[in-house]
C-alpha cells in the first residue's frame, strides 16, 4: 500500500468509525455469525500460547507469521482477530484491513469473555 493509501485509510477513522464500534466484534456476535460458517477467529498467540490453552475451531497464526501466512485467511466470511491482550488482535485488524480484507472485526474479548460463551448451554444451543 503506498504512504497515499495508507493516509486516506488512517483519515476514514474517526470518531463516527470508533464511536459505532464497526471495529468490533462481541462474543456473542461472533459465535453466532460462526454458527452459521459465516466467520472464522484467527487466533493470533504464540505457539506457546495456545499450548496452554488451544481453540480448535480457530485458525492459528501467529502474529509474527502473519506476513507469509494471510493469504490462508478467507475471505468470504467475516475475520475475528483475537489474542490474550487485544495488541496483537489490533495490529492485524489494521494489517489485514491495509491488505484488502474489509470484513475484519477484533473480537473485543479476554479468556473469561471467550469461555462465558462456551458454557454447556449456549454450546447446546449452538450446535441444535
Amino acid at each position: 500500500m503506498s504512504q497515499t493509501n495508507f493516509d486516506q485509510w488512517l483519515k476514514e477513522l474517526d470518531l463516527s468509525f470508533w464511536g459505532t464500534a464497526q471495529h468490533k466484534i462481541t462474543p456473542a456476535q461472533f459465535f453466532e455469525r460462526k454458527q452459521s460458517e459465516d466467520a472464522v477467529l484467527l487466533d493470533l498467540r504464540s505457539p506457546e500460547e495456545a499450548g496452554y490453552l488451544a481453540l480448535p475451531f480457530a485458525l492459528h497464526i501467529p502474529i509474527h507469521e502473519l506476513p507469509d501466512r494471510w493469504g490462508e485467511i478467507p475471505t468470504d466470511r467475516l475475520v475475528a482477530t483475537f489474542c490474550s491482550s487485544a495488541t496483537r488482535a489490533v495490529v492485524a485488524w489494521a494489517y489485514l484491513q491495509l491488505h484488502g480484507l474489509e470484513n475484519v472485526r477484533i473480537l473485543g474479548a479476554h479468556y473469561n469473555d471467550l469461555t462465558a460463551e462456551l458454557t454447556p448451554g449456549k454450546v447446546h444451543k449452538r450446535t441444535r
